[in-house]
This record gives structure tokens, sequence and C-alpha cells, in this order.
């Protein structure tokens, strides 16, 4: 992440490194917390950073910063664990008087400075964690620091470091699940009140994909923990949605006529939005979905007739592969969904957005880590009886959710105690979602919405009147955001600020209708390409049929009418 430099810091940082040869280190309310006693924690370094800068010079230095100071530590609960966290502390002027965690992205493994970065430029003082992975949770092809990066290197033939991941490490697998998350938000209020001399006024959880994960486990198992959730994307069905992403490489590897070549995606796409934009509340001009499940296309459309030949259109097995991609992960004995299938919409052939462009043109399943934790290295051998290449969706489910489900699922809808001591949980999910289906956001709200309507009905869920509604929109709120791909980027509006519109949730009492997203040129600030208002779900942003199709003001939320919604079979969780 870049940010853009403030004069004053830069200043400063001329500065920051200079000291009298010979002196003594001064010691300062920062440098003292190092000798912080705290259980279960070393803290290994304490130090303030005056340069308004963090990182080496380069293109990833992040710069702007206020002063602060940086913690890190380590905290080990049990004798196997070895969880890293950071937490950076503004200078007390500059603190707003509030905490705020912090996710990250994949098996995470590394500290997200960025997160960090941007909480301490809006005045929190903000923690992360490596969730104690380090860089034992990937797949032998898939090492680092979140499981992406070292995907796509792999993809163009740079593979990582092999490993088995956390296999026979079960209590890493629990920090990994849930217990990083909670311990770094416990010390680092700890540490946060020591260097302050007070206790944060509010804190608040802000995470995205494995972020969303952490968000909704906090909710779920530690709901004192936080005052204010934001959940992005949350990859809280873990162990199935990792078997969607083996299912996804099983689909176009079946046979090489199964793959889809370059640019296909792209042509699928623009089919896609020739027959369905518009139909949905959006603009007819727009180049992505409002609700992709108003959208019913079928890809035989362009199967290939005549004297055509891919990549203009499609092949028979080819418009298989699509067909699946959009079905989703099913046991193909009894029918079962395991996972919903992605959304029509969200087809590219940009491999940063982690979707099937990405996953077909690894040699084995990206994001796999997680069961070589079950397997160890057999996973990985051909020759095994159970390898990501023959994993049986009606026989190997049940052995992975054995062992995982329970720790890294966060799949429950009690939320009883975090509504009652007044948590508000906000959550958000990119329509265009190549990598985490987006309709998986919505069957953990529909299933909150059940839980507390006793009795949820579809029918009666899309009406404003729903007493299960009301209730549940009282502490918790989706909103879907058209056009978006995984946590960020893709065709539609994909910059907004959800943090605000929590905070003034929770220390105001003012709950959000919508929220405003901008597409920015390139998706590049400051120029502005469109504007388009967030709707809490289930409304939908209608254009009212005049003005500028490019400006939030022509639109207008809306209830939108029941549409069908792919939920797994309820072993599988909501």
């Amino acid at each position: 992440m870049r940010h853009r430099p403030y004069l004053v810091g830069a200043a400063m940082g001329l500065f920051a490194g200079v000291a009298i040869a010979g002196a003594p280190a001064m010691a300062t309310p920062c440098t003292n917390l190092q000798s912080l006693p705290l259980q279960d924690t070393t803290i290994t370094s304490a130090t303030d950073n005056n340069t308004g800068v963090f990182g080496p010079p380069g293109p990833s230095q992040i710069t702007g910063l206020p002063n602060f100071c940086r913690v890190t530590a380590t905290l080990t609960p049990t004798s196997d664990s070895s969880i890293k966290i950071e937490i950076w502390l503004p200078e007390k002027t500059k603190w707003n008087g509030r905490f705020l965690g912090t996710g990250g992205g994949g098996f995470q493994g590394i500290i997200s400075t960025g997160a960090l970065a941007s909480g301490i430029q809006a005045g929190f003082a903000a923690t992360n964690s490596d969730l104690g992975t380090g860089s034992s949770g990937c797949s032998p092809l898939y090492c680092g620091s979140d499981g992406i990066t070292n995907a796509l290197a792999t993809a163009f033939g740079n593979p990582g470091v092999p490993t088995t991941g956390l296999f026979g490490h079960p209590e890493r697998i629990k920090d990994f699940g849930f217990r990083a998350i909670h311990l770094m938000t416990v010390r680092g209020k700890e540490i946060a009140k020591a260097f302050y001399n007070q206790h944060a006024d509010k804190a608040y959880f802000a995470g995205c994909s494995t972020g969303g994960q952490n968000a909704l486990m906090e909710a779920q198992r530690f709901p004192d923990d936080y005052d204010g959730i934001l959940a992005g994307a949350a990859a809280f069905n873990r162990t199935h949605l990792h078997m969607a992403g083996l299912s996804s490489w099983q689909n176009t590897h079946a046979s090489p006529g199964r793959f889809i070549q370059p640019g296909q995606m792209t042509l699928i796409n623009k089919a896609v939005l020739a027959q369905c934009v518009g139909q949905d509340g959006g603009a007819s001009t727009d180049q992505f979905l409002t609700d992709p499940r108003d959208c019913h296309f079928d890809p035989k459309v362009l199967q290939c007739t005549g004297g055509n030949v891919p990549p203009a259109c499609l092949t028979a097995d080819q418009v298989t592969t699509i067909r699946n991609y959009y079905a989703g992960t099913i046991d193909q004995v009894n029918g079962q969904v395991i996972n919903p299938g992605s959304e029509r919409g969200n087809e590219t052939d940009d491999v940063r957005a982690l979707g099937l462009a990405f996953a077909e043109q690894l040699p084995e399943p990206p994001f796999d880590g997680l069961f070589y934790w079950v397997y160890g290295a057999a996973f990985g051998q051909l020759s095994s009886a159970t390898n990501f290449a023959n994993f049986d969706f009606h026989h190997d489910v049940d052995t992975v959710d054995d062992q995982l489900a329970k720790v890294l699922n966060a799949n429950s809808t009690d939320l009883g105690e975090f509504r009652e001591h007044g948590g508000k949980l906000l959550m958000y999910h990119g329509w265009a979602d190549p990598l985490i289906p987006s309709q998986s956001s919505i069957n953990y709200f529909n299933a909150l919405v059940g839980n507390d309507g006793r009795g949820f009905q579809q029918a009666s869920f899309n009406s404003n009147a729903s007493p299960g509604l009301q209730r549940t929109q009282s502490f918790a709120r989706l909103f879907m955001v058209p056009g978006m791909y995984h946590c960020s980027g893709g065709p539609g509006p994909n910059t907004f600020d959800a943090l605000s519109p929590l905070v003034n949730w929770v220390e105001n009492g003012v709950a959000p209708d919508t929220i405003t997203a901008t597409k920015f040129v390139g998706d590049t600030p400051p120029a502005v390409q469109m504007t388009r208002p967030l709707c809490v779900y289930p409304k939908v942003a209608k254009y009212n049929g005049s003005g500028s199709t490019s400006i939030a003001a022509n639109f207008t939320c809306i209830t939108d009418e029941p549409d069908f919604n792919q939920t797994p079979a309820p072993k599988f969780g909501p």
C-alpha cells in the first residue's frame, strides 16, 4: 500500500535517525513498554517512529504516517504456539481514543502493515497478527504471507518452499482459527492502556477474507472483545470454501479440453452483461450486475457452431466447465451443495482477481494447504489414496470436517451475547467476487435473520415488516457491492468507507442505510469515474430514470423482490 507523503512528515524524516555519538538512548513511554510484563507474551521491540514513513525506500514504502510507537511481540499460549503481533500507537495528541483490531488474507503468515498504517492515519491504536502460521500455513507450492503472492508466482514457474504446513500441530491450527486474533486483541488492549495510561473508549475490528472470518469468530466466540465489527467477504465457512477451490481446479483439469483459454472469460463476461445488465436495478450502461441472481445466463449460447473455433466461442467441454463453475461444489452422489457456485458477472481473465483464470493455471489447487494439515505430505502425491486430484466430495469431506470444522468454521448464528452487550456487525461482499462466492455472506445474514426471527420465511424476509429482519438489522447489517471483486477491485464502484458508518452506529446509534462507493478511473484516485449507493440488504440501487448514471444521487435504494440464493446443505453450514 502506498500513501501520499505529507510535507511535515517528510521534513521530520530528515532528522529522525540522527543521534549523538556516545550518548545513551533516552527512555520514552514507548521504549519503556519493552519491559511490560504480560502473560505468555514476549515484547520483542518497542520503538518510536517519528520519520513519517515505514519500510525501506521504494514503491512498497508507507508514507504520510503520524508519529507513532511500534510494538512487536510474540505470544505463546501453548508450547507449540508462536503468534506474532504488532500494535502501532499514534502519539496521544493524535489518538482518537479508539482501539482497532485488523485482519489479513489467505493463511496470513506476516503482519499486514498496510492495515496498521491505515488505522493510525485514522487515529486508532491499531493491531495485527500473523495468526501464528508463519510460513507453515501453505502447501508445498503455495507458501508465504497469504497464499496469494506466491501462488501467483508459482503459476509462472516460481515454486515456494516445501512444507506440510500445520500437519501434526493442532494447537497452531487453533491459533489460526480463533485464538491468535483473540489474544492479539487482549494483549493489544493491555499494551495500549500502558502506553496511554487509560483504556480505549471503544474497540473495533475490521477485516476482509480471512480477516472477515476473524471478524465473525470474534463476534461468535469472544463477543465482549469489540463494540463494532466490520466483516468483508468473510471466509467463515472455511473448510467448505477450500473444498470449492479443489472442486474448481478439478473441474478445469478433468481433461485438456476443459481448460478455459486466455480471453474466454472476458468473452463470457461480455455475453453475461449483454443478456442481463440493467435488469436487476442498475443502469443499462453498467459494466457490472447490480444483483446477479436475476441473471440466468447459460454459457451454451456461446458454444461453437459452423466454422467458429475457440477462443471466439466455447467447445462443449468448456460449456461444461463454466456450467460447473456456476453450479458450485456438489456431492455428485446425493446432489447436496457443499459450497455455493460463482455468480454470473464475476468472469475475468485477470489472475489477480483470484478466479478461474488464476486457479486453472496452477499445477495443484490454490490454497489447498489446509488439506495438507489433515493428510500431510501425502496429499500432494498423486499415488496417495487421497490427493488434490482425486479428492472425493462424497467420502472425503467428513474426514476434513471432523478434524478442522469446529476450529476453523465460523458458522454459528448465535450472536446473542454480542447483541446484548450492544455490539454492531457490519458485513459487506462484492457481487463479482471470483474467490469467495458472494451469496455466502447472504446465506450467513439470512441465517441470522432465521435465528432471530424464529421461523424464517424467504417471502416474509424480503418485506421491511419482517420481525426477524428488523430485529437482526438492529445489530447486524449487510451491504452487497455490485461489480467488486474479492475485497477490492473490479468493474464497479469498489472504494468506500465502511468503518466510519460502523463507528457512527456504535457511538451515536445511527444505523447505516446506504454507503456511497466510488469507482476511480483506472482504480487510482483522484479522478472519479462514477459513484453509486450501496444499499442495506435486501435493498438494491435502482436508477431513477433521469440524470447521469455516474452519480449516486440518481439512484434510490428499493426493496428487491425475493431472489433464489443457493445455500449449502444444512450439514455444511449456512
